[in-house]
């Protein structure tokens, strides 16, 4: 593994303390940026920024760096919700109108973490009950009509 590019200097404690531990995890996987990316939904690029504080990860990307590294992602959550808190604004980030939250977690996630669909109600299934039902009755009198 290569040395890691300074950090700025005037970079929050809470940000600096978690760009610190999310290099610590890449470490951790032995993995380059390039193979980062092929394993997760972010890419190589978009690492490289994470990595040096150029910008805040989603915390998908947080979560799935942790798994890769065999770490339990909720240690490391709490670290991102305060750096959030604490990144620096920047030029390339949007204004957001006052309470929203700072920074969204990106919608992407890897297709092995792609949340299972979910299931159809208890009426859904009802109705499917009911129709068959109904198609059974007109089936059997449709035969006793031809038949008698």
């Amino acid at each position: 593994m290569g040395a890691w590019q300074s950090l700025p200097e005037d970079l929050p404690p809470e940000v600096r303390h978690f760009v610190e531990q999310l290099r610590r995890l890449k470490d951790t996987t032995g993995l380059s940026l390039a193979a980062l990316g092929a394993r997760t939904a972010y890419s190589k690029s978009s690492w490289h920024r994470y990595l040096n504080a150029g910008q805040p990860p989603p915390r998908q990307a947080v979560v799935a760096l942790s798994r890769i590294a065999g770490e339990d992602p909720a240690r490391i959550s709490v670290r991102w919700e305060l750096a959030i808190q604490a990144w620096p604004r920047s030029a390339n980030l949007p204004e957001r109108p006052a309470g929203a939250e700072e920074y969204e977690d990106d919608p992407t996630l890897p297709w092995w973490e792609e949340p299972p669909p979910a299931p159809h109600g208890p009426h859904r299934m009802l109705l499917a009950a009911v129709l068959l039902l109904l198609l059974l009755v007109l089936v059997t009198v449709a035969g006793a009509v031809v038949l008698g």
